[in-house]
């Protein structure tokens, strides 16, 4: 039986039936494809069902599900003065010199079953989630977070403090996207299964969410998602902090309002001036 069916068939098993021997057997067999590369919670898709170019592998995520709910909090202290704790199923990733990567000293973790690709830098404090896939080139900056299942293109940036979330449930839920060559600028954050599409830039500040309303000055609408589909920032967009006036009457005598994210721009070529990667980092 493939992999794809084993995981279906063991994770609609209840927790008492359930085998635990092939469960773990199939879920340390996941982690392996995961590592590579090979399997990928989201894929670039033309087929039906896509969004925004996008389909969910779900018997991915209930895979990853399958690995928590087997898992057993175990002790991973390195000394008594370092103390840690977590599910003995979730190991750091054993990350090699072939491996082509940069991981700077100073406290980051990456689970096994997320895939870092070549050049990727990773600078500390950062946190890799399972399920997560960075590919080659990227820039993790300090105190950045990569969330479960997060898909993370060629050549982005994350400035410090960007947090992409993590978007394990529900299992059909597409996971946070960012294509390549997008530059998230320091303290964004981005969750709730947006799409945000090649070489876009979202500034400083900046929060976006499932329900998040987007204005387009430059076009004219307003962008949001649904209950069944992620937010989709479009390719090359220029996203800023704005506000928008409060209309309740008490709201008006205070002159307050409302945080929204504005697409001011697309982008130009100031803009790849601005947001230009530094090779020799990678």
């Amino acid at each position: 039986m493939i992999l794809h069916d084993r995981i279906e068939q063991l994770f609609a098993q209840s927790p008492e039936a359930l085998n635990r021997t092939s469960a773990l057997q199939a879920f340390n067999e996941l982690r392996f494809f995961l590592n590579n590369g090979e399997i990928r919670a989201a894929v670039p898709s033309s087929a039906p069902g896509n969004y925004g170019g996008w389909l969910v592998n779900e018997w991915v995520k209930k895979g990853i599900l399958l690995g928590f709910r087997i898992g057993e909090t175990v002790d991973y202290s390195v000394s008594d003065q370092l103390r840690f704790f977590d599910k003995g199923t979730l190991p750091l990733r054993r990350l090699t010199l072939d491996h082509h990567v940069r991981v700077v000293p100073g406290g980051s973790s990456i689970r096994d079953g997320a895939y870092v690709g070549p050049s990727v830098v990773v600078m500390p404090p950062a946190f890799i989630n399972i399920g997560a896939y960075v590919d080659a080139g990227t820039l993790i900056d300090s105190h950045a977070l990569v969330g479960s299942c997060a898909q993370i293109g060629k050549r982005v940036h994350l400035s410090a403090g960007a947090q992409v979330g993590g978007v394990l449930e529900p299992v059909n839920a597409m996971p946070v996207v960012i294509e390549d060559e997008v530059f998230v600028g320091a303290n964004a954050g981005i969750f709730e299964g947006t799409i945000v599409k090649r070489r876009a830039v979202i500034a400083a500040g900046v929060l976006l969410t499932g329900s998040t309303s987007v204005y387009d000055v430059v076009n004219g609408k307003i962008l949001r998602g649904s209950r069944t589909t992620p937010l989709l920032i479009p390719e090359g967009a220029v996203v800023v902090p704005g506000s928008r006036p409060m209309t309740q009457p008490y709201a008006r005598e205070q002159g307050l309002s409302a945080y929204t994210p504005v697409i001011a721009k697309y982008r130009d070529t100031h803009t790849d001036a601005a947001t230009a990667l530094e090779d020799g980092l990678r």
